[in-house]
């Protein structure tokens, strides 16, 4: 970037990592039980949203497409999180129903994006379990899907 008088880069560039005050401990008290419940919820809601719209789609092509529609599941997934967790609630049904809300580490709402590879993350921490204990050791009781999307889930305030 250059100055307004064009003489080459600005001296003062803007601080790349900026720290921020830690959150109360109301906002993070049993946000791990919570979150293993909310999950379970988001787990069943995708699930018989996925196989109603398998058996829907599968009888309206007379069971043509029930070899096509076995990827269904990450493909919904995908998209149930990242709708839910961008929308105006700030959560998914699973984590409204425990009183949990998605935010960007710096308090703003969570973009489409940062929510869907959110998703895309957590479920591939699924492939390797000890990941997930992370959170145990992790300040802020974040996940390394968490840190690596830059979402905090915290309690509803």
């Amino acid at each position: 970037m250059s100055n307004p008088n064009g003489s080459g880069w600005t001296s003062n560039p803007a601080p790349i990592y900026a720290p921020r005050a830690p959150l109360p401990y109301a906002a993070l008290a049993g946000v791990r039980t919570r979150r293993i419940t909310a999950i379970l919820f988001d787990l069943i809601f995708v699930t018989i949203l996925c196989v109603s719209i398998w058996l829907v789609l599968g009888l309206l092509s007379f069971g043509i497409l029930w070899f096509v529609l076995p990827p269904l599941f990450p493909f919904i997934a995908f998209f149930y999180n990242g709708v839910t967790i961008s929308g105006w609630r700030m959560a998914t049904p699973g984590m409204k129903l425990m009183d949990l809300e998605a935010r960007l580490t710096d308090g703003s709402r969570v973009p489409f994006i940062n929510a869907a590879v959110h998703a895309v993350l957590f479920y591939v921490s699924w492939m390797f379990p000890p990941i997930l204990l992370i959170s145990l050791f992790a300040d802020e009781k974040r996940c390394l899907h968490d840190i690596l999307a830059g979402i905090v889930i915290t309690r509803r305030a």
